[in-house]
């Protein structure tokens, strides 16, 4: 059985008709969200990580049903900002095939608000649900660093 639920996605309130059982991965992607990707279906990747509230989350572990009144961000919300972390990543060397790119950027944007002067196991820990299956994580490590200001 499907029902509206009234969310802010992007910062614009829009109405969404979900399933009972559907994921926000899913919800998202059918919008046109395709940053938002699938990738294990167990929250261990990274691939479909968005905003909620502002913090972090796995949408394919997410039932869209819960999102009642939420605010949901994308990588197509806050692009001026995802565009500058990607271009650092490609200078240093991070970006190889990009799959991961969008959740990777999604979560180092909302470690930048959250933490201040991270140390290096502090952002290892933070990205620790981020896989990238084509770098080595020292570029990705090197940019975040520039990114966020800290040597």
């Amino acid at each position: 059985m499907s029902q509206v639920i009234d969310v802010i996605l992007n910062g614009k309130k829009t109405k969404l008709n979900v399933e009972e059982d559907a994921f926000l991965v899913d919800v998202l992607r059918d919008l046109g969200n395709l940053s938002v990707r699938r990738g294990c279906d167990t929250g261990c990747c990274g691939l479909c990580s968005i905003w909620i509230d502002g913090k972090p989350t796995l949408s394919c572990g997410y039932l869209a049903v819960r999102a009642v009144g939420k605010e949901i961000t994308t990588i197509e919300g806050i692009e001026e900002e995802a565009n500058k972390f990607a271009k650092l990543l490609a200078e240093q060397g991070a970006d190889q095939c990009g799959y991961c790119s969008p959740g990777f950027i999604m979560t180092v944007i909302a470690m930048k608000k959250e933490l201040t002067n991270p140390t290096d196991d502090e952002i290892r820990q933070y990205v620790t649900g981020n896989l990238c299956r084509c770098t080595g994580y020292e570029s990705q490590l090197r940019a975040i660093k520039i990114y966020l200001g800290v040597q």
